[in-house]
Parts: C-alpha cells; structure tokens; sequence
C-alpha cells in the first residue's frame, strides 16, 4: 500500500457520439397520441493510460406509438478522468458509480435539448441510481457465475 494521497479530476467533459432520428418525419409531427417512451442507459470505462481513464455513459430515447417510431435519439456523454493511488477494490465502483454521476446531468440535458429541436416537447430523464445499477449488474454476474456447471458428464 501507498501512503500517496488518492488522485481524482476531471480532465475533460464531451459528447463521443450523437444521433437524431425522426424516422416519419413530415407525416409524424400530424399525429395527436403521444407516443410511449423507452429509455436505455449504458456505461462504459476504458484505461486510456496509467491513472488515466474514458467513462462514457450512453442514453438511448426510443418514442414509440404500436411499432411506428417517432424519434431515437442516442447520446454518448464522456468524460477523461485522472484516478491515481486510489485501492484496487474501490476503483470499479468509482469507473461504474462516480464518474457516470457526473456526466449524467449533461448526457440528460443534450438528450432533452436534441428531443426538442427535433420538434417534440422534450425528455427530462429521471434521475439514475447507477450505485444501485453497479450492484445489480455485480448481483447478476456472481448469480451467473455460480450457475455455471461445475463438471461435464
């Protein structure tokens, strides 16, 4: 163990990748339903180098009406993090649960802006527990890990 105190910044804060779709674009904006809303929401972390580290929290808005989409709308919001002297055991959660809390807010605004500008009232995305998240997806791996077959016959 190093007694170096632990590192944390934010290097840099940016959209990686970004689409609007309005598939039935002039003929949709006629339509007097609202459409059913489904979002999806992604994280990934990436060493880039030593101390160095991509997390890129991707929303995905899907408005639907039966099968005739409205809009998709995609956003992957990310963010360069230095995370240095910081213990083994912790880093997971601070790549799943630390760095995704701070680029939420500005994935959610560019998703509600890009909804907006393409014409329909915009989406305010809830807030997002992503600790809870974190341990789901970690509940799902050892549940998936011990179902495994422990011997071929």
């Amino acid at each position: 163990m190093s007694d170096q105190q632990a590192v944390f910044s934010i290097e840099k804060i940016y959209v990686r990748d970004f689409s609007v779709e309005v598939p039935h674009a002039p003929q949709i904006y006629l339509e007097r339903e609202a459409p059913a809303i489904s979002v999806q929401i992604q994280t990934t972390a990436t060493d880039v180098s030593e101390g160095v580290f991509e997390v890129v929290v991707t929303v995905t808005v899907t408005a639907k009406k039966e099968e005739k989409v409205f809009f998709l709308v995609e956003a992957a919001q990310a963010g360069i993090f230095q995370i240095k002297n910081v213990p083994e055991q912790e880093m997971e959660p601070v790549l799943a649960v630390g760095c995704p809390n701070i680029l939420f807010p500005y994935v959610r605004e560019t998703i509600s802006d890009a909804v907006n500008r393409a014409g329909f009232p915009p989406v305010i995305l809830a807030p997002v527990n992503f600790e809870a998240l974190y341990q789901q997806r970690a509940t799902e791996q050892a549940a998936a890990t011990n179902a495994a077959p422990t011997s071929l016959q």
